[in-house]
């Protein structure tokens, strides 16, 4: 599976993006498909993850970035999302996906796309 991740850019806080992350391969719908973020100088961390046809399309996020981010996928397009609304200047990072079929392991990476939030 090889992940493409896009729609990163320079937003003001209280803006809103949305990343899309295109995955090639006929099994996508059964990965479990997750958004990374890693900031300067810190360690990447795990944003948000929506899991596969086996699990029903479940969503998990983090507590920073509850009820501001949606991550919702389209399995007809091979093509997980993540919205993100309300962006705050800590939300500036390197935004990753990743795919995984048994969690927490992550088989595959995207390339990353940047995220700054101007305040």
């Amino acid at each position: 599976v090889q992940l493409q991740a896009s729609g990163g850019g320079l937003v003001q806080a209280g803006g809103s993006l949305r990343l899309s992350c295109a995955a090639s391969g006929r099994t996508f719908s059964r990965f479990d498909m997750g958004w990374f973020r890693q900031a300067p100088g810190k360690e990447r961390e795990f944003v948000a993850v929506i899991s596969g046809s086996g699990g029903g399309g479940l969503t998990y996020y983090a507590d920073s970035v509850k009820g501001r981010f949606t991550v919702s996928r389209d399995n007809t397009l091979n093509t997980v999302y993540l919205q993100m609304n309300r962006l705050k200047p800590e939300d500036t990072a390197v935004y990753y996906c990743a795919a995984g079929e048994r969690l927490p392991v992550y088989d595959f990476w995207g390339q990353g796309t940047q995220v700054t939030v101007s305040s």
